[in-house]
């Protein structure tokens, strides 16, 4: 006989007897070494009940072997139901898998590599019903049926949601006004000379940095952004370098060198 060593709330008590016949049944699918203690015995329903053993098997750790037995209204009679081997809170599982497209991030992709665009992509809406601004009803106007007829310009662009989805993590990212270059910087970047302005929507919160000589050259910041390479920085006096001291002239001659 097995003693089991915990039990949650069974109330039928023939299944809950019936645990050498839930061991007898398992010990046909698995081998006796990987079979440890009764370790539970969980009321599934009216009838219902789950026996667990301790899983011995190697690579194992924390699962457990499941069998489920039942019986029909006014009977003894027990059969099995299932026997399964299922990963206990402790045991060890593989991560929950995650969709490639969903695990990319910037600098994955390599020369000739492809990163093909869903046909119901939401951050993309057709061009001709929002024109290559959605904000801008002028340019919806105007393109909208030039493009369904002619088909000219850009299939798709930006829907509202795209630009906010980038936006965002513009904004959060590196070039953001949270980033650390741009707590300790002397200015912002919406007064640094070598901000680009950008058309559009996001006019008003981004730009392109253009210093060669700055860690963003190229790249997208947002206005709160900055970095030590403001076009108006300037180094305090205890920052600047220290001047070289004036030339000495050696005035010593041979004769005196020798008196000495």
């Amino acid at each position: 006989m097995t003693t089991q060593t915990s039990t949650t709330a069974p109330s039928d008590t023939v299944l809950t007897a019936a645990v050498d016949l839930a061991r007898e049944v398992l010990l046909e699918q698995a081998d006796r070494a990987d079979v440890g203690d009764a370790i539970a015995a969980v009321a599934e329903g009216d009838h219902v009940l789950t026996h667990y053993f301790e899983c011995l098997r190697a690579g194992y750790r924390g699962w457990r072997w499941s069998v489920t037995v039942a019986r029909a209204e006014g009977s003894d009679k027990v059969t099995v139901d299932e026997v399964v081997l299922l990963p206990g809170d402790d045991a060890i599982i593989a991560p929950e898998w995650v969709p490639y497209k969903d695990r990319i991030r910037p600098g994955d992709l390599s020369p000739g590599d492809l990163l093909p665009v869903e046909d119901d992509d939401p951050r993309l809406v057709p061009t001709y019903s929002f024109g290559d601004d959605p904000l801008d009803p002028d340019a919806t106007a105007q393109v909208r049926q030039v493009a369904k007829d002619l088909g000219l310009g850009r299939v798709r662009t930006l829907s509202r949601e795209g630009i906010d989805l980038a936006a965002q993590r513009w904004y959060d990212g590196d070039g953001g006004p949270e980033a650390p270059i741009a707590q300790s910087a002397p200015a912002k970047c919406y007064s640094c000379g070598f901000l680009l302005r950008i058309a559009g929507s996001l006019a008003e919160t981004f730009g392109v940095c253009a210093n060669g000589n700055a860690n963003d050259d190229g790249r997208v910041v947002a206005f709160g952004h900055g970095c030590g390479a403001h076009s108006e920085a300037q180094l305090s006096k205890k920052q600047q370098p220290i001047p070289p001291t004036d030339h000495a002239h050696d005035t010593l001659t041979t004769d005196e060198l020798d008196s000495l």
